[in-house]
């Protein structure tokens, strides 16, 4: 007798939970104002029905925006004492906390990614951050950079449409902390949750003009980078816009960090835990549908182990569940917009006519909304499209190696140097590896691991800077 699969039943988040509006403005100088731009509709990636309209903001906007920065940044922020400062950032932070089940839910409607993702890693760790940059405040002096640091001014800050609330976190909360004022534009495809983040701001009684977000295009954020009042940039996206954005502000004398794309290698070693190394795989790719800068897309296996280490990877693959966003038991939820579902798709095709072999998990899809299946190419070549180009997607690119320095060569031989994984069981070869590899976070038996205590940020065209820790707080300081 055939025992069918076992299924969960469905376990679904209440939608009400998000408190969703039928229309959100933006946030200036403490007060929610229209916006002079084209209004935007914020669509649910998993049915593709509109969620709300938001409005934009026009070029005008941004100068008033920056304006209400400066003038927050003279008469209260900068002058304020830590100690003060810090108060703000734990009334925020306790407050992300408390409304945790409503951004939750947003993040899920707006972006796509599954809820038990945003419930349990993007709202705590933004909050985290916010805990932690609070404590900084009024201990800057004790940070390495001077006895008395000053803030820079006015931070003009980009963030992408991947983890809309944690990056918004770690932008806001180092600029904050060291004393200076914000005007943040998020993705045009999710701004909710840096809307309802702004009524958070209001709630803490955080001073009028210290955050400013302008929900917006790309001709937003480019007004925003230009505009002769912003004296620090800080944009996480493309690779592409973040050299225009390079290119913008060369000589302009404003500081800037960029963090950018990735190919990440995520190396197993023939003595490698294979079972654990597996689930580091799995949530190196396909966390957030793979919509991460730092995702392992490129695996780099040890040829003795290869065709196990695959077996096992592809039964586990069959067990990801994809599907609706808010329920409770779906690991990959939807492709953020239709726009990056045909970049996947074309990537993937890509992968198919160059000569690699293609496996995709036999998972059903939905009817309606973006979604890509799980997808694994071995036999990949190091001159593939798949194993060079960012697809920012489910879908993994498998080669092999045969010596460590080989696996070193090939981990390194990209343009990008965002993250890496190490899987071995010898810890001189975790310390071997690490230093060789052109990456700004090395994982050891582990992968996609975050905390605000420790730096992020990348080598070549994976940008330059760092977010998070006591070396994410130079970026916002005037040394």
């Amino acid at each position: 007798m055939t025992e069918s699969p076992w299924e969960y039943a469905p376990a679904p988040e209440s939608r009400e939970a998000a408190n969703l509006k039928p229309s959100y403005r933006m946030f200036v100088d403490g007060e929610f104002v229209d916006g002079g731009g084209e209004p935007l509709k914020s669509i649910n990636p998993a049915t593709e029905e509109p969620l709300a309209e938001v409005s934009s903001a026009s070029e005008s906007d941004v100068d008033g925006a920056v304006r209400a920065a400066r003038r927050a940044f003279a008469d209260t922020w900068s002058t304020m004492p830590g100690r003060e400062r810090a108060k703000y950032l734990f009334r925020i932070a306790r407050l992300i906390q408390e409304r945790a089940r409503e951004l939750a839910v947003l993040e899920s409607l707006d972006n796509g990614k599954p809820i038990k993702e945003s419930r349990d890693a993007d709202v705590p760790t933004a909050a985290a951050h916010f805990f932690h940059h609070a404590g900084w405040a009024d201990k800057l002096g004790y940070a390495g950079y001077g006895p008395d640091p000053r803030p820079i001014g006015v931070a003009g800050q980009v963030i992408p449409w991947n983890f809309p609330l944690l990056m918004l976190a770690w932008k806001i909360a180092p600029a904050l902390a060291c004393g200076n004022t914000v005007v943040l534009k998020p993705a045009e495809t999710t701004p909710l949750t840096a809307l309802v983040f702004a009524e958070i701001c209001q709630q803490a009684g955080l001073p009028p003009g210290v955050v400013n977000i302008l929900p917006g295009a790309g001709d937003i954020g480019a007004a925003l980078v230009a505009h002769p009042g912003i004296d620090k940039v800080a944009f996480t996206g493309s690779t592409e816009v973040g050299k225009q954005i390079q290119r913008s502000v060369a000589g302009s004398g404003k500081k800037l960090t960029l963090e950018l794309g990735g190919k990440a290698a995520n190396i197993v070693f023939d003595d490698a835990p294979l079972d654990q190394a597996v689930e580091g795989i799995v949530n190196g790719i396909f966390f957030n549908q793979g919509h991460v800068c730092c995702a392992g897309s490129r695996l780099l296996v040890q040829e003795s182990i290869a065709d196990e280490l695959l077996e096992k990877l592809r039964i586990r693959v069959r067990t990801l569940r994809v599907g609706d966003p808010l329920d409770k038991n779906t690991d990959v939820g939807a492709i953020n917009s239709a726009e990056q579902l045909a970049k996947i798709t074309e990537l993937a095709a890509s992968g198919d006519a160059e000569g690699a072999r293609r496996w995709t998990s036999p998972c059903p899809l939905p009817e309606r909304g973006f979604f890509f299946a799980p997808t694994v190419f071995s036999d990949v070549q190091q001159s593939m499209r798949i194993a060079r180009e960012e697809i920012f997607g489910p879908v993994l690119s498998v080669l092999t190696f045969r010596t460590p320095a080989e696996a070193i060569a090939k981990a390194n031989n990209t343009p990008y140097g965002l993250s890496a994984g190490i899987w071995t069981e010898k810890g001189s070869r975790i310390l071997w590896a690490a230093q060789r590899l052109r990456a700004g976070v090395v994982w050891a038996n582990t992968f996609n691991r975050f905390d605000p205590t420790a730096p992020f940020g990348g080598y070549q065209e994976s940008g330059f800077g760092r977010e998070g820790g006591r070396a994410g707080l130079e970026a916002y300081l005037d040394v």
